[in-house]
C-alpha cells in the first residue's frame, strides 16, 4: 500500500512540474521566435491547470510550483542580461520572478472568499494592475509585460493604437481565462447542465474574443499600408559603427573610433551634395558614442569639435549621437543625493545623453529619463546612495530630466525647426512615457541604443522588436541607431525596413515621413491599464473587507 501511494504521488508531482514545464516554454516562445505571439493567448492556461490540480489533489505549498514557473519564464527568456551582469541579471529572474509569485499568491488567497470565476477575474486585473505600476516603479524591469509577446507578430495588434500594450495583456488574459473557463466546465460536468443558449453564449463569447482582433488589426493597418510614402519626408544616415563597448576605450581612442564614424558618414554625405534641393539631412549615431562632454561647455569635448567641424562642409545636415555628460556644480554640500563629489566645494552629477549639433555649432542635448537600475541609475538614492558610498561608488548615479524635451532638425532652406523625438535605449520600452514626446510635437521619432553589452543573444532583438510596438502605439515611423546591431528604420505599421546585420559596420540611407496625427493612446493615454487598476483596487477592498469580517 506504501509503495502504491508512493508511485501515485511520484505520478501526481510529475504532472505539476510538467504544467509548470509546459507553461515556461509556452510563454517564452512568443518573446523568442517571430510570428509565434498567438501562443501566449494559451501560454497560461497550463499555470492554470497546474493551480486546480494542486488544490484537488490537496497539495502543500503551492508556491513552490508557480515561483518556479516564473523562474524558468524569466530565465528562459530573459537570461542574456547575465552577459552585462551575472549578478544583476540572476536578481532581476528571481525578483521579477518573486513579484509574479506574489501576484499569483494572492489569487489563491482570494480563492478563499471569492466564489466562482472571480477569483480568476481577479487575478487578471491584479497582474494588469502591477505591469501598469512596474512601468513607473522606482525599481523597473517590465520587460515581460504580457501585451509584449506580441512585438514579433505586428500584423495581429494594429489596435494597440487606441490600447497601447496593456491592452494587449487584456486580450492575452481574457483568451486564457475564456478557455481554461470552459474547460473546466467540461471537465465538471457543469457545461452540459447549462441551458442551450447559456453553452452557445459561452462558446460564441470566447471565439469572439479570441478572434476579433485579428479580423480587426489588418482592417486598422490597411489605413497605414503606405504611410511611410506619404507626406513630407526627413531624409535620414543611419551609421552602425559596431564598436566593442567591452574594449571601447583599450582597444581605440575617442579620436579613432570617431574616425570610423567619419569613414562610414562622409561618401554618402558628399553623394548628397550633387543634389542641390536635396533638404535637411538627419545622422543619427548610437547611444553613449562618445564620453567626458560637458554641459554647455561643448566646445571641451573633441568629438563636438570634430563633428561641427565636418559638418560646416555639409550644410542643412543635422547629426544625433549619444553621449555621456556631466554637470560640474560648485556648492559647499551635495547638491543632490546623486552627486558624486570631485573635491571640496566641487561635485558632478551624470547623464546619459542625446545631442544634436549641425555646421553652426547649434547644440541642443536630451537626457534619458527611464534609466537602467543600478548600471545608470541607484535607486531609493536616499538610502542606497550611502551604501553606494561605503562600497566605493559601484552603482551608476545618472540623472535624468523631469519631463520629456524634443530635438530640433534645423532645414536652412526654410528656416523652421522640425521636431523629433529621441528616446535613448531603456525608454523605448515605455509605452505610456514614449507617447510623451508626440504629446510635445514629435513628428517623428529615433531610438539610440548600445545592446552591445549582451552579445549575441535574444536580447537586442527583442529590444528592436519593442520599437515596433512603440511605433503602432504613436503611428511615427522611427529612425532606429544601434551601435553593433540590429539598426533600422520603422515604419508607423510597426514594420521593420531596411535591418542591419549583427556585429558588422553598416549604414542606412533611407526616409522617415514627418506626422502630425495624434492616435487614440496619446491623446487618451493607458486606458487599459487604469481601468484595470481600478477593478483591481475594488476586487482588494472587497477582498479585505470579506477577511476582516470573518475575524469579528
Amino acid at each position: 500500500m506504501t509503495y502504491l501511494l508512493m508511485v501515485k504521488m511520484k505520478k501526481e508531482n510529475m504532472l505539476l512540474w510538467g504544467l509548470v514545464l509546459l507553461f515556461a516554454v509556452m510563454m517564452s516562445v512568443p518573446f523568442l521566435i517571430p510570428h509565434t505571439g498567438f501562443i501566449a493567448l494559451f501560454g497560461i492556461i497550463p499555470l492554470l491547470c497546474m493551480d486546480r490540480i494542486a488544490d484537488l489533489l490537496g497539495k502543500k505549498r503551492v508556491w513552490i510550483y508557480h515561483y518556479t514557473a516564473f523562474v524558468l519564464w524569466n530565465a528562459i527568456t530573459t537570461f542574456w542580461v547575465c552577459n552585462a551582469t551575472v549578478g544583476g541579471g540572476i536578481f532581476a529572474v528571481l525578483a521579477n520572478s518573486l513579484q509574479m509569485s506574489l501576484v499569483f499568491g494572492l489569487f489563491r488567497e482570494s480563492k478563499k472568499k471569492f466564489n466562482g470565476s472571480l477569483p480568476y477575474i481577479f487575478l487578471a486585473f491584479t497582474w494588469i494592475a502591477w505591469e501598469r505600476f512596474y512601468f513607473d516603479a522606482e525599481i523597473s524591469w517590465p520587460w515581460l509585460v504580457l501585451g509584449n509577446s506580441f512585438a514579433r507578430t505586428t500584423w495581429a495588434i494594429q489596435w494597440y493604437e487606441f490600447t497601447g500594450t496593456l491592452g494587449g495583456s487584456l486580450w492575452v488574459w481574457a483568451c486564457n481565462l475564456g478557455l481554461f473557463g470552459l474547460f473546466v466546465s467540461l471537465s465538471d460536468g457543469s457545461f452540459f447542465r447549462w441551458n442551450g443558449k447559456a453553452r452557445l453564449a459561452s462558446t460564441a463569447g470566447y471565439l469572439i474574443v479570441l478572434i476579433a482582433p485579428f479580423i480587426i488589426s489588418p482592417v486598422i493597418g490597411k489605413e497605414y499600408k503606405d504611410a511611410m510614402a506619404e507626406g513630407e519626408q526627413l531624409p535620414v544616415l543611419i551609421v552602425q559603427p559596431n564598436i566593442d563597448p567591452y574594449n571601447k576605450f583599450e582597444a581605440l581612442t575617442q579620436d579613432e573610433q570617431n574616425a570610423i564614424l567619419e569613414a562610414q558618414m562622409v561618401p554618402a554625405l558628399k553623394a548628397r551634395e550633387a543634389d542641390s534641393a536635396a533638404g535637411p539631412l538627419l545622422v543619427v549615431a548610437p547611444e553613449t558614442f562618445t564620453g567626458g562632454v560637458i554641459c554647455g561647455q561643448y566646445n571641451r569635448s573633441l568629438t563636438w569639435r570634430r563633428f561641427t567641424s565636418l559638418l560646416k562642409d555639409h550644410q542643412n545636415v543635422n547629426m544625433l549621437f549619444g553621449a555621456s555628460t556631466y554637470d560640474y556644480i560648485q556648492a559647499g554640500m551635495a547638491p543632490s543625493k546623486t552627486a558624486r563629489k570631485v573635491q571640496d566645494g566641487l561635485w558632478v552629477e551624470a547623464h546619459n545623453s542625446a545631442l544634436m549639433i549641425d555646421g553652426s555649432a547649434r547644440t541642443e542635448i536630451f537626457h534619458k529619463s527611464k534609466l537602467v537600475v543600478a548600471v545608470e541609475k541607484t535607486p531609493y538614492p536616499a538610502l542606497f546612495c550611502k551604501i553606494d558610498d561605503m562600497l566605493g561608488g559601484v552603482m551608476g548615479r545618472c540623472v535624468g530630466q523631469d519631463e520629456i524635451s524634443l530635438l530640433h532638425v534645423r532645414d536652412n532652406d526654410s528656416g523652421r525647426n522640425i521636431p523629433v523625438g529621441c528616446a535613448v535605449c531603456y525608454e523605448s520600452v515605455y509605452g505610456e512615457y514614449y507617447t510623451d514626446y508626440v504629446r510635445k510635437g514629435a513628428k517623428a521619432m529615433t531610438i539610440i541604443t548600445n545592446d552591445a553589452w549582451w552579445g549575441n543573444t535574444p536580447g537586442y532583438r527583442q529590444h528592436l522588436s519593442y520599437a515596433s510596438l512603440r511605433a503602432i502605439e504613436t503611428r511615427r515611423a522611427i529612425a532606429r541607431c544601434a551601435n553593433t546591431g540590429i539598426s533600422a528604420i520603422i515604419s508607423p505599421s510597426g514594420k521593420i525596413l531596411q535591418p542591419t546585420p549583427w556585429w558588422e559596420q553598416a549604414i542606412i540611407e533611407g526616409s522617415i515621413p514627418l506626422r502630425d496625427d495624434i492616435t487614440f493612446f496619446v491623446a487618451h493615454g493607458d486606458i487599459a491599464g487604469r481601468v484595470c487598476t481600478f477593478m483591481f483596487i475594488l476586487l482588494l477592498l472587497s477582498l479585505c473587507v470579506r477577511f476582516i469580517r470573518e475575524r469579528k
